[in-house]
Protein backbone atom coordinates (compact mmCIF):
# COMPACT_ATOMS: atom_id res chain seq x y z
CA UNK A 1 0.00 0.00 0.00
CA UNK A 2 1.21 3.48 -0.88
CA UNK A 3 0.60 6.33 1.55
CA UNK A 4 1.02 10.09 1.30
CA UNK A 5 4.73 9.61 1.98
CA UNK A 6 4.92 7.74 -1.33
CA UNK A 7 2.54 9.96 -3.34
CA UNK A 8 3.78 13.14 -5.01
CA UNK A 9 0.94 15.69 -5.33
CA UNK A 10 2.95 17.89 -7.76
CA UNK A 11 1.71 16.39 -11.08
CA UNK A 12 -1.81 17.67 -10.34
CA UNK A 13 -0.91 21.04 -8.82
CA UNK A 14 -1.81 23.96 -11.06
CA UNK A 15 -3.85 21.69 -13.31
CA UNK A 16 -7.55 21.92 -14.18
CA UNK A 17 -9.81 18.92 -13.63
CA UNK A 18 -13.21 18.53 -15.29
CA UNK A 19 -15.52 16.23 -13.32
CA UNK A 20 -18.30 14.79 -15.45
CA UNK A 21 -21.22 13.95 -13.19
CA UNK A 22 -22.15 15.03 -9.68
CA UNK A 23 -23.67 11.89 -8.20
CA UNK A 24 -22.20 9.18 -5.97
CA UNK A 25 -18.53 9.61 -6.88
CA UNK A 26 -18.70 12.89 -8.82
CA UNK A 27 -19.80 14.99 -5.87
CA UNK A 28 -17.28 13.49 -3.44
CA UNK A 29 -14.32 13.65 -5.81
CA UNK A 30 -15.08 17.18 -7.01
CA UNK A 31 -15.26 18.47 -3.44
CA UNK A 32 -12.20 16.56 -2.25
CA UNK A 33 -10.19 17.86 -5.21
CA UNK A 34 -11.40 21.39 -4.60
CA UNK A 35 -10.46 21.19 -0.93
CA UNK A 36 -7.03 19.85 -1.92
CA UNK A 37 -6.39 23.04 -3.88
CA UNK A 38 -7.14 21.71 -7.36
CA UNK A 39 -9.08 23.81 -9.87
CA UNK A 40 -12.31 21.92 -10.61
CA UNK A 41 -15.10 22.33 -13.13
CA UNK A 42 -18.22 20.18 -13.07
CA UNK A 43 -19.72 19.07 -16.37
CA UNK A 44 -23.49 18.61 -16.29
CA UNK A 45 -26.08 18.61 -19.04
CA UNK A 46 -28.24 21.77 -19.18
CA UNK A 47 -31.21 21.41 -16.86
CA UNK A 48 -29.58 18.78 -14.65
CA UNK A 49 -31.13 18.53 -11.20
CA UNK A 50 -27.58 18.38 -9.78
CA UNK A 51 -26.63 21.85 -11.02
CA UNK A 52 -28.05 23.78 -8.06
CA UNK A 53 -26.34 21.45 -5.57
CA UNK A 54 -22.96 21.77 -7.25
CA UNK A 55 -23.25 25.55 -7.48
CA UNK A 56 -24.30 25.71 -3.82
CA UNK A 57 -20.90 24.19 -3.01
CA UNK A 58 -19.24 27.01 -4.92
CA UNK A 59 -18.29 24.88 -7.92
CA UNK A 60 -18.35 26.09 -11.50
CA UNK A 61 -20.87 24.14 -13.57
CA UNK A 62 -20.68 24.03 -17.37
CA UNK A 63 -22.10 21.85 -20.14
CA UNK A 64 -19.82 18.78 -20.45
CA UNK A 65 -18.23 19.73 -23.78
CA UNK A 66 -17.43 23.19 -22.44
CA UNK A 67 -16.17 21.88 -19.10
CA UNK A 68 -13.54 19.65 -20.71
CA UNK A 69 -12.14 22.35 -23.01
CA UNK A 70 -8.51 22.97 -21.98
CA UNK A 71 -8.87 20.65 -18.95
CA UNK A 72 -5.74 18.69 -18.08
CA UNK A 73 -7.71 15.77 -16.64
CA UNK A 74 -11.30 14.73 -17.37
CA UNK A 75 -12.87 12.44 -14.78
CA UNK A 76 -15.80 10.39 -16.08
CA UNK A 77 -17.86 9.85 -12.92
CA UNK A 78 -21.39 9.40 -14.21
CA UNK A 79 -23.01 5.90 -14.05
CA UNK A 80 -21.12 3.30 -16.10
CA UNK A 81 -23.91 2.72 -18.59
CA UNK A 82 -24.07 6.44 -19.43
CA UNK A 83 -20.34 6.92 -20.00
CA UNK A 84 -19.99 5.62 -23.60
CA UNK A 85 -22.53 8.13 -24.91
CA UNK A 86 -21.05 10.94 -22.80
CA UNK A 87 -17.54 10.16 -24.02
CA UNK A 88 -18.66 10.14 -27.64
CA UNK A 89 -20.41 13.48 -27.23
CA UNK A 90 -17.40 15.33 -25.77
CA UNK A 91 -14.28 13.53 -26.99
CA UNK A 92 -13.60 16.07 -29.74
CA UNK A 93 -13.56 18.85 -27.14
CA UNK A 94 -10.84 17.18 -25.03
CA UNK A 95 -7.51 18.80 -25.79
CA UNK A 96 -4.67 16.75 -27.33
CA UNK A 97 -2.42 15.07 -24.78
CA UNK A 98 -4.86 15.42 -21.90
CA UNK A 99 -5.76 12.59 -19.52
CA UNK A 100 -9.09 10.94 -18.89
CA UNK A 101 -9.87 9.16 -15.64
CA UNK A 102 -12.39 6.72 -14.22
CA UNK A 103 -13.47 5.44 -10.81
CA UNK A 104 -14.29 2.00 -12.22
CA UNK A 105 -12.67 0.12 -15.08
CA UNK A 106 -15.78 -1.39 -16.67
CA UNK A 107 -16.15 0.83 -19.76
CA UNK A 108 -12.47 0.66 -20.67
CA UNK A 109 -11.99 -3.02 -19.81
CA UNK A 110 -14.99 -4.16 -21.85
CA UNK A 111 -14.15 -1.66 -24.61
CA UNK A 112 -17.43 0.19 -24.35
CA UNK A 113 -15.16 3.23 -24.65
CA UNK A 114 -12.18 3.23 -27.03
CA UNK A 115 -10.10 6.18 -25.77
CA UNK A 116 -8.47 8.44 -28.33
CA UNK A 117 -4.86 7.38 -28.90
CA UNK A 118 -3.25 10.61 -27.67
CA UNK A 119 -5.00 10.51 -24.28
CA UNK A 120 -3.59 9.10 -21.06
CA UNK A 121 -6.14 6.76 -19.49
CA UNK A 122 -6.01 6.41 -15.71
CA UNK A 123 -8.17 5.17 -12.88
CA UNK A 124 -8.43 5.84 -9.16
CA UNK A 125 -11.12 3.59 -7.70
CA UNK A 126 -12.07 4.35 -4.08
CA UNK A 127 -13.21 1.15 -2.38
CA UNK A 128 -16.48 2.47 -1.07
CA UNK A 129 -19.38 4.87 -1.69
CA UNK A 130 -18.75 8.49 -2.53
CA UNK A 131 -20.55 9.74 0.58
CA UNK A 132 -18.09 7.84 2.77
CA UNK A 133 -15.12 9.02 0.69
CA UNK A 134 -16.20 12.60 1.34
CA UNK A 135 -16.93 12.07 5.05
CA UNK A 136 -13.57 10.46 5.68
CA UNK A 137 -11.81 13.30 3.86
CA UNK A 138 -13.61 15.89 6.00
CA UNK A 139 -12.56 13.97 9.11
CA UNK A 140 -8.91 14.11 8.03
CA UNK A 141 -8.86 10.44 7.09
CA UNK A 142 -9.03 8.61 3.77
CA UNK A 143 -10.46 5.65 1.89
CA UNK A 144 -8.42 2.85 0.38
CA UNK A 145 -8.25 3.13 -3.40
CA UNK A 146 -6.88 1.25 -6.38
CA UNK A 147 -4.82 3.12 -8.98
CA UNK A 148 -4.28 1.92 -12.52
CA UNK A 149 -3.13 3.07 -15.94
CA UNK A 150 -4.64 1.66 -19.15
CA UNK A 151 -2.65 3.88 -21.51
CA UNK A 152 0.40 6.08 -20.94
CA UNK A 153 0.61 8.19 -24.08
CA UNK A 154 2.59 11.03 -22.51
CA UNK A 155 4.83 9.18 -20.07
CA UNK A 156 3.14 11.04 -17.21
CA UNK A 157 0.11 8.85 -16.57
CA UNK A 158 1.28 7.01 -13.44
CA UNK A 159 2.48 10.13 -11.60
CA UNK A 160 -0.84 11.79 -12.45
CA UNK A 161 -2.88 8.83 -11.20
CA UNK A 162 -1.01 8.75 -7.91
CA UNK A 163 -1.33 12.52 -7.53
CA UNK A 164 -5.09 12.15 -8.04
CA UNK A 165 -5.22 9.50 -5.33
CA UNK A 166 -3.34 11.89 -3.03
CA UNK A 167 -5.76 14.73 -3.74
CA UNK A 168 -8.75 12.48 -3.01
CA UNK A 169 -7.28 11.67 0.41
CA UNK A 170 -6.59 7.99 -0.22
CA UNK A 171 -3.00 8.18 0.97
CA UNK A 172 -3.93 9.45 4.42
CA UNK A 173 -3.60 7.57 7.71
CA UNK A 174 -5.90 4.57 7.87
CA UNK A 175 -6.10 4.26 4.10
CA UNK A 176 -3.65 3.58 1.27
CA UNK A 177 -3.35 3.20 -2.49
CA UNK A 178 -2.80 -0.16 -4.19
CA UNK A 179 -1.39 -0.28 -7.72
CA UNK A 180 -3.66 -2.41 -9.87
CA UNK A 181 -4.96 -2.78 -13.42
CA UNK A 182 -8.25 -1.96 -15.11
CA UNK A 183 -8.91 -5.69 -15.62
CA UNK A 184 -8.27 -6.70 -12.02
CA UNK A 185 -10.28 -3.82 -10.59
CA UNK A 186 -13.21 -4.51 -12.89
CA UNK A 187 -13.37 -8.26 -12.35
CA UNK A 188 -12.85 -8.15 -8.58
CA UNK A 189 -15.41 -5.38 -8.14
CA UNK A 190 -18.07 -7.04 -10.29
CA UNK A 191 -17.43 -10.39 -8.60
CA UNK A 192 -17.85 -8.86 -5.15
CA UNK A 193 -21.09 -7.20 -6.24
CA UNK A 194 -22.50 -10.37 -7.80
CA UNK A 195 -21.22 -13.17 -5.62
CA UNK A 196 -20.21 -11.82 -2.21
CA UNK A 197 -21.12 -8.62 -0.38
CA UNK A 198 -23.89 -7.08 -2.51
CA UNK A 199 -25.25 -10.23 -4.10
CA UNK A 200 -24.82 -13.27 -1.88
CA UNK A 201 -24.92 -11.63 1.56
CA UNK A 202 -28.37 -10.00 1.15
CA UNK A 203 -29.68 -13.24 -0.37
CA UNK A 204 -28.42 -15.21 2.65
CA UNK A 205 -30.00 -12.68 5.02
CA UNK A 206 -33.35 -13.02 3.23
CA UNK A 207 -33.14 -16.82 3.14
CA UNK A 208 -32.24 -17.02 6.82
CA UNK A 209 -35.08 -14.68 7.76
CA UNK A 210 -37.57 -16.70 5.69
CA UNK A 211 -36.36 -19.99 7.19
CA UNK A 212 -36.97 -18.79 10.75
CA UNK A 213 -40.37 -17.28 9.93
CA UNK A 214 -41.46 -20.51 8.21
CA UNK A 215 -40.48 -22.35 11.41
CA UNK A 216 -42.81 -20.13 13.46
CA UNK A 217 -40.30 -17.56 14.77
CA UNK A 218 -41.68 -14.03 15.21
CA UNK A 219 -40.67 -11.91 12.16
CA UNK A 220 -39.21 -9.14 14.31
CA UNK A 221 -37.02 -11.62 16.18
CA UNK A 222 -36.01 -13.27 12.90
CA UNK A 223 -34.98 -9.86 11.57
CA UNK A 224 -32.93 -9.07 14.67
CA UNK A 225 -31.15 -12.41 14.51
CA UNK A 226 -30.50 -12.63 10.76
CA UNK A 227 -30.06 -9.01 9.74
CA UNK A 228 -29.31 -6.66 12.63
CA UNK A 229 -26.32 -8.63 13.83
CA UNK A 230 -24.60 -8.22 10.46
CA UNK A 231 -23.35 -4.80 11.55
CA UNK A 232 -21.67 -6.36 14.60
CA UNK A 233 -20.01 -8.95 12.37
CA UNK A 234 -18.75 -6.31 9.94
CA UNK A 235 -17.34 -4.17 12.73
CA UNK A 236 -15.55 -7.11 14.32
CA UNK A 237 -14.08 -8.31 11.02
CA UNK A 238 -12.96 -4.78 10.14
CA UNK A 239 -11.29 -4.31 13.52
CA UNK A 240 -9.88 -7.79 14.15
CA UNK A 241 -10.09 -9.87 10.98
CA UNK A 242 -12.04 -13.12 10.66
CA UNK A 243 -9.75 -14.97 13.05
CA UNK A 244 -10.07 -12.20 15.62
CA UNK A 245 -13.84 -12.11 15.14
CA UNK A 246 -14.06 -15.79 16.05
CA UNK A 247 -12.04 -15.14 19.20
CA UNK A 248 -14.40 -12.33 20.22
CA UNK A 249 -17.66 -14.29 20.07
CA UNK A 250 -18.93 -16.87 22.53
CA UNK A 251 -17.94 -20.53 22.33
CA UNK A 252 -21.56 -21.31 21.48
CA UNK A 253 -21.54 -18.90 18.56
CA UNK A 254 -18.13 -20.07 17.40
CA UNK A 255 -19.20 -23.74 17.42
CA UNK A 256 -22.34 -22.87 15.48
CA UNK A 257 -20.26 -20.99 12.92
CA UNK A 258 -17.80 -23.87 12.59
CA UNK A 259 -20.67 -26.30 11.94
CA UNK A 260 -22.89 -24.12 9.78
CA UNK A 261 -20.50 -22.14 7.60
CA UNK A 262 -18.99 -25.04 5.63
CA UNK A 263 -22.43 -26.65 5.30
CA UNK A 264 -23.94 -23.54 3.67
CA UNK A 265 -20.90 -22.45 1.65
CA UNK A 266 -20.01 -25.88 0.31
CA UNK A 267 -18.21 -27.07 -2.82
CA UNK A 268 -21.31 -26.40 -4.92
CA UNK A 269 -21.46 -22.75 -3.84
CA UNK A 270 -17.75 -22.33 -4.49
CA UNK A 271 -18.17 -23.74 -7.99
CA UNK A 272 -21.03 -21.32 -8.67
CA UNK A 273 -18.71 -18.52 -7.58
CA UNK A 274 -16.11 -19.71 -10.09
CA UNK A 275 -18.81 -19.87 -12.75
CA UNK A 276 -19.90 -16.32 -11.92
CA UNK A 277 -16.34 -15.04 -12.20
CA UNK A 278 -15.90 -16.78 -15.55
CA UNK A 279 -19.08 -15.15 -16.86
CA UNK A 280 -17.90 -11.72 -15.73
CA UNK A 281 -14.60 -12.26 -17.51
CA UNK A 282 -16.50 -12.27 -20.82
CA UNK A 283 -18.62 -9.56 -22.40
CA UNK A 284 -22.05 -10.82 -21.31
CA UNK A 285 -22.42 -8.63 -18.23
CA UNK A 286 -21.46 -5.41 -20.00
CA UNK A 287 -23.96 -6.17 -22.76
CA UNK A 288 -26.69 -6.87 -20.19
CA UNK A 289 -25.95 -3.59 -18.40
CA UNK A 290 -26.27 -1.56 -21.60
CA UNK A 291 -29.45 -3.43 -22.60
CA UNK A 292 -30.96 -2.85 -19.16
CA UNK A 293 -30.26 0.87 -19.44
CA UNK A 294 -31.70 1.03 -22.96
CA UNK A 295 -34.94 -0.55 -21.72
CA UNK A 296 -35.15 1.87 -18.76
CA UNK A 297 -34.03 -0.68 -16.15
CA UNK A 298 -37.01 -3.09 -15.98
CA UNK A 299 -35.09 -5.77 -14.08
CA UNK A 300 -33.70 -3.31 -11.54
CA UNK A 301 -37.08 -1.64 -11.05
CA UNK A 302 -38.71 -5.01 -10.38
CA UNK A 303 -35.93 -6.00 -7.98
CA UNK A 304 -36.46 -2.78 -6.03
CA UNK A 305 -40.21 -3.34 -5.89
CA UNK A 306 -39.70 -6.92 -4.69
CA UNK A 307 -37.33 -5.77 -1.94
CA UNK A 308 -39.65 -2.97 -0.78
CA UNK A 309 -42.61 -5.35 -0.58
CA UNK A 310 -40.86 -8.26 1.14
CA UNK A 311 -41.74 -9.69 4.55
CA UNK A 312 -38.21 -8.89 5.70
CA UNK A 313 -38.72 -5.21 4.87
CA UNK A 314 -42.06 -5.26 6.69
CA UNK A 315 -40.31 -6.62 9.80
CA UNK A 316 -37.67 -3.88 9.54
CA UNK A 317 -40.35 -1.19 9.34
CA UNK A 318 -42.28 -2.58 12.30
CA UNK A 319 -39.12 -2.60 14.41
CA UNK A 320 -38.29 0.96 13.39
CA UNK A 321 -41.81 2.14 14.26
CA UNK A 322 -41.57 0.45 17.64
CA UNK A 323 -38.33 2.27 18.42
CA UNK A 324 -39.60 5.72 17.41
Amino acid sequence: MLTNADLDPAPLLGKTVAVIGFGNQGRAQALNLRDSGIAVRVGLRPGSARTAEAEAHGLTVLPPAQAVTDADLVLFLAPDEQLPAIYTSIVEAIRPGAAIGFAHGLCVHYRLIEPRSDLDVIMVAPKGPGAVLRRLYEEGRGMVALAAVARDSTGRAWPLALALAHALGSGRAGAGVLRSTFAQETLSDLFNEAAVVWGAVPAILEAGFATLVEAGIDPQLAYLECVSELKLLAELVEARGIAGMREAISNTAELGAARGGPRIVDATVRQRMRDTLAELDGTTFAAELMAEASADYPRLRQSRRDAAGSALEAARRSLAEGRS
